[in-house]
């Protein structure tokens, strides 16, 4: 049976922090926008607080997330467990995109090895917690994480990785302007 929370609670958190996955939701205003869907590994995840979360985002073919964040900040995290205790996890809140360029971003990186390819991050005030039973989640086992992201980011280089960040990362699908976008100056 699904349960809400208005914050995570100790049970909640030994699951989150369990989990080698999580994926996140967002959509653009726009009832004709593109609602976008991303698995996240890594360990890219850090709770912060009861009500605060935040995960390293790194380079990719596309920036949703932080467009619509950009728009109107709604964001949803879901964890689900793969083994032989099911259950779904979703955070629902507002999110904050969090650039290299921020004052912050150092000091929130100490809570992360350094890793090739971080983009932003993603912060996350979170109002409501809920759980589901998760029984119709069929069973993975989880093997590791895949070194061809970071491999990518290395191969590309700082210079390389900015290159691409400008031509596949400063719109969303919809057209929607990124932060990144504002830190790129017009031609």
């Amino acid at each position: 049976m699904a349960a809400q929370f208005l914050s995570i609670n100790d049970e909640i958190k030994a699951f989150i922090e369990k989990q080698h996955m999580f994926f996140v939701a967002s959509a653009p205003l726009l009832a004709t926008g593109h609602v976008n869907v991303s698995p996240k590994g890594y360990d890219a995840l850090r709770l912060l607080g009861p009500n605060e979360v935040m995960y390293l985002d790194f380079t990719g073919s596309g920036n949703e997330t932080s467009a619509h964040i950009g728009e109107n900040g709604r964001i949803t995290l879901m964890f689900c467990s793969f083994d032989k205790n099911p259950l779904i996890t979703k955070l629902y809140g507002i999110g904050e995109v969090i650039l290299q360029t921020d004052e912050r971003f150092e000091k929130l990186m100490r809570y992360y090895d350094p890793l090739p390819g971080i983009r932003q991050i993603i912060r996350m005030d979170i109002h409501l917690v809920v759980t589901s039973c998760g029984y119709g989640v069929p069973f993975y086992e989880y093997v590791g994480e895949r070194d061809t992201m970071e491999r990518w980011a290395l191969q590309k280089g700082e210079e390389g990785l900015a290159l691409f960040q400008e031509k596949y990362n400063m719109v969303s699908l919809d057209g929607a302007p990124t932060p990144l976008s504002r830190m790129v100056s017009p031609l």
